[in-house]
């Protein structure tokens, strides 16, 4: 880590869509997302462009459904395997909206948030885990991380990601002897 909640070894991409956690907050969730700009297209730059504020909603059809939106994670995943940061760990990104795990509310105050591109059609690719097994460590020397959920466990009814595709055994199996496990 670098300045406060910011790795060294990732591409930054600094999103103004984040403020700061309550104070004392103990950062103990990892949630998974995926995200894909147009749905189904899995390149160029339109998710952090929707990150930072500055996404033509105009662009495509889709987009306009965005106009306003207000939204970041602290990591996004790019298919090919590339770590981008977007908020600092620090900080609270805005991933999660109306969210409850475990009975605590509002799972912004105290997660980390990493976006997988993909969507629930497309297995994910290898040099996505390879990357999410990678920064997991690196998190955990600054937080406290015990629990790894979907976004669809702590928003149900709400949002599927990840989503069928996403490998959870294999990410439990992985994550497990860092100390990370998902509840039941």
């Amino acid at each position: 880590m670098q300045a406060p909640g910011w790795l060294s070894g990732v591409r930054h991409h600094a999103s103004p869509h984040f403020d700061a956690r309550p104070e004392g907050t103990l950062i103990d969730l990892l949630v998974v997302h995926y995200i894909s700009l147009p749905p189904g297209k899995f390149s160029g730059d339109a998710i952090l462009q929707l990150f930072d504020g500055t996404l033509d909603t105009r662009a495509h059809p889709s987009f306009a459904a965005l106009e306003g939106l207000r939204v970041s994670a602290h990591f996004v995943i790019r298919r090919r395997g590339q770590v981008i940061q977007c908020v600092a760990g620090d900080d609270r990104a805005w991933h999660a909206g109306v969210s409850n795990f475990q009975g605590r509310e509002r799972c912004n105050d105290f997660s980390i948030g990493v976006e997988l591109e993909g969507d629930e059609h497309h297995r994910f690719t290898e040099s996505q885990y390879r990357s999410l097994f990678r920064l997991v460590p690196k998190l955990r020397t600054r937080y406290p991380l015990r629990w790894v959920t979907g976004h669809e466990n702590i928003a149900p009814g709400r949002k599927l990601d990840p989503g069928p595709m996403f490998d959870w055994p294999r990410t439990l199996k992985a994550l497990a002897p860092m100390g990370l496990s998902k509840p039941s």
